[in-house]
């Protein structure tokens, strides 16, 4: 597949995630209002999108508390810069097994859930997008899975589409496009479909340049996509993302420095990127060019 380079291109912000990297950096938010105000500078420096998760404020913990997202969307709603609102639906799916000689019963940090209670904050905030990670996937850490079947996939991508928030679909590997497709294909998504391609998560795509191509000619010519990798590549696969034809993610989520020994903000991370970008000859689109591109629909929350 020959290279197309985007000269439109919006930017992401993944604000702060659900890793445990709350003590790794005093620039990782915690509270609602510093996420909200994390992600209200983010768009200042040139975020049209910006993703989020929230934490517990006193902990840093990572939370499902319906009432975090709740003012974490009306902070942002009352912003004057209006970014588009991205929520994760990725929480709820973990399972931890016991040590391998004794896997069950599950181990402390197991958190199942069922397909509605994992859209619940969606349904309540309504935001124009909420990410559903296509598949299941063994992370880094020894006895933790993340989880999301075919039937759950099916169920949450439905109640998406149902509410009119457009799911942006989480492939960690080649095998997530394929199901996501298979989603498509079966009319639980509408098409064309909005996809984040993730490199370099343990253990999914390594985020080598082969790797790269292969999941972008994976993704349907008419959809969109974005991209991005984890720590000292992020600002590379900016780059590689708009050479490739999409769209850049960055954000503390994914990256806490902006160089070495330099501790990042999400704003710095927006800016270094958007100065990327617009160094390729390419144009940053703002938040109402991103609903425009996409058919999104802006909603207060219920």
């Amino acid at each position: 597949m020959p290279l197309t380079m985007n000269r439109e291109v919006f930017i992401t912000c993944a604000v702060t995630g659900s890793g445990s990297t709350q003590d790794r950096s005093p620039h990782v938010p915690r509270s609602p209002k510093e996420i909200a105000d994390s992600a209200i500078d983010a768009a200042r420096a040139g975020a049209a999108i910006v993703h989020c998760h929230v934490r517990d404020p006193e902990t840093g913990v990572p939370s499902r508390d319906l009432g975090y997202y709740r003012e974490v969307t009306e902070r942002i709603r009352a912003s004057d810069v209006d970014p588009v609102l991205n929520l994760t639906a990725g929480m709820g799916g973990d399972i931890v097994f016991g040590p391998t000689d004794a896997p069950l019963p599950v181990a402390a940090g197991t958190d199942m859930i069922g397909a509605a209670e994992r859209v619940a904050h969606v349904a309540d905030c309504r935001p124009e997008i909420c990410t559903l990670d296509c598949g299941t996937m063994n992370f880094a850490e020894a006895d933790y899975v993340m989880t999301n079947t075919p039937g759950m996939l099916r169920a949450m991508g439905q109640m998406m589409t149902d509410m009119g928030v457009k799911p942006e679909i989480e492939a960690f590997d080649t095998g997530h496009l394929w199901f996501a497709k298979q989603l498509v294909e079966e009319g639980v998504l509408d098409g064309p479909a909005l996809v984040q391609l993730c490199m370099g998560v343990p253990w999914g795509a390594p985020d080598d340049l082969n790797t790269f191509m292969a999941m972008v000619n994976n993704v349907p010519s008419d959809w969109t996509f974005s991209a991005f990798s984890l720590g000292r590549n992020q600002m590379a696969y900016a780059a590689a993302a708009v050479l490739a034809g999409g769209n850049v993610r960055v954000g503390l989520e994914d990256n806490l420095w902006l160089g070495k020994g330099e501790l990042a903000t999400n704003a710095q991370l927006v800016e270094r990127a958007r100065g990327i970008v617009e160094g390729m000859g390419a144009r940053v689109l703002g938040p109402d060019e991103v609903r425009k591109k996409l058919g999104l629909v802006r909603r207060e929350p219920v």
